[in-house]
């Protein structure tokens, strides 16, 4: 039993069809990421660094306040969104999306280590009006395997965690630990809400 395309689909709501997500890899993304992102790049470098990422977006100190539920905090960061950019001229807007698009791409979905954002997608986001048209469920799954091959200890692994820990609860029911709050709520990753364990080790494995 692994993760399969139509589990990315309903988990995420990521498309699985579509225009590949492939193309050449510079070695290089200095002056691309100048004219893309309008922020700095070492000249020898592929990274943005995620500091500069999130202050360029006002993310950077966007954190979520006391007593503020995931789905309170998440609708006010998109609130605030819509706001700036509703606000913004039609290049600054585009300037924005950009940025997010990477900071979303190259910290979340498709992660590697370190704290800086490679700018490998960037030649896809040339043209904002393309974006939605590609397979981003495939290279996701495909990132995915990637990440579990290349880990090196056996206790541990790498990759999009809530997609791992989500597909979990739905194949694996007695590892289940989030809260279901929101039954038949699709994408289905948005129907748990997490909860700690707070139980020692020993008595959690023997509960399982």
């Amino acid at each position: 039993m692994i993760p399969s395309l139509e589990d990315v689909s309903r988990i995420t709501g990521l498309r699985v069809y579509g225009r590949a997500v492939s193309g050449y890899t510079y070695p290089c993304y200095h002056d691309l990421a100048e004219r893309l992102l309008d922020l700095p790049v070492e000249r020898r470098s592929s990274l943005v660094p995620r500091v500069a990422l999130q202050e360029s977006l006002g993310l950077f100190e966007a954190g979520k306040n006391a007593g503020e539920t995931e789905d309170e905090y998440l609708e006010r960061l998109a609130r605030v969104s819509r706001r700036e950019l509703a606000s913004e001229p039609g290049p600054q807007a585009d300037l924005d999306l950009r940025r997010f698009l990477v900071l979303f791409l190259g910290r979340l979905l498709f992660a590697t280590r370190g704290d800086a954002v490679h700018c490998r997608f960037l030649p896809l986001l040339a043209d904002l009006g393309e974006v939605g048209g590609y397979a981003w469920g495939v290279a996701f799954l495909a990132h995915q395997f990637d990440g579990l091959s290349a880990s090196e200890r056996q206790t541990s692994t790498s990759g999009f965690y809530p997609f791992l820990q989500v597909w979990a609860y739905l194949h694996l029911p007695a590892l289940r630990r989030g809260e279901l709050t929101r039954p038949g709520l699709v994408p289905i990753a948005r129907r748990w809400d997490s909860r700690r364990d707070t139980r020692h080790l020993a008595d959690q494995l023997e509960h399982l």
